[in-house]
């Protein structure tokens, strides 16, 4: 069975974009995910990226083009030009999204939940009574936010380091446990193809 280490921010719109087609392939093919959620910025700066903050004008409108244009094609809704609560503290999100893969459940609808709260329904996922509200609605324990605390900063931690190591240097990235590497929710299709054993 492959397993793949899924690292992600929940304030990256692309892992948003993503969906839940990464969990719909795995479950096609028999394979298991870890959810690595991590500090974007900080993985940035240490493997040469950027923060969209930093980054030139161009770049940052070609940007807006292309998130327009993977919104329609995912069929999902996104706010633009951002939404109200963005950036905000990736902390609780990723906390809750690590301590929910400890108690075991739908970490993948949690982690779409989340992200769907801050690029769609203009809810801070910085705020614990929003992050308690998904736990809530994917079906897990809302004092989760309490419990998992330790072991969510410290994993939260851990990914980021893991990540370096594993080369990876944005989000969302499919790191799969025969080596191969897929960036963006633009390769789903490729890990899909590759699980399946055509790429």
């Amino acid at each position: 069975m492959a397993a793949i280490d899924y690292y992600f921010s929940t304030l990256s719109p692309w892992a948003y974009l993503a969906g839940e087609r990464l969990e719909d392939i795995a479950e096609k093919h028999g394979a298991s995910i870890t959810y690595k959620p991590l500090d974007i910025l900080a993985l940035f700066a240490r493997t040469g990226g950027v923060a969209p903050a930093d980054r030139h004008p161009s770049r940052m409108s070609y940007r807006s083009q292309e998130l327009r244009r993977q919104v329609k094609k995912a069929g999902l809704d996104m706010t633009f030009p951002k939404p109200m609560f963005w950036p905000t503290n990736p902390a609780p999100s990723s906390y809750a999204i690590i301590a929910a893969q400890e108690a075991g459940g739908n970490v993948g609808k949690l982690a779409h939940s989340l992200m769907r709260a801050c690029w769609a329904e203009e809810k801070d996922i910085g705020d614990e009574a929003v992050v308690k509200a998904c736990l809530e609605a994917a079906g897990f324990d809302a004092s989760l936010t309490d419990s998992g605390m330790l072991l969510g900063a410290e994993t939260y931690a851990r990914n980021l380091e893991q990540a370096v190591q594993a080369e990876v240097f944005g989000a969302p990235f499919y790191v799969l446990d025969n080596g191969e590497k897929f960036w963006g929710q633009d390769r789903l299709s490729d890990l899909d193809a590759h699980l399946g054993g055509t790429l």
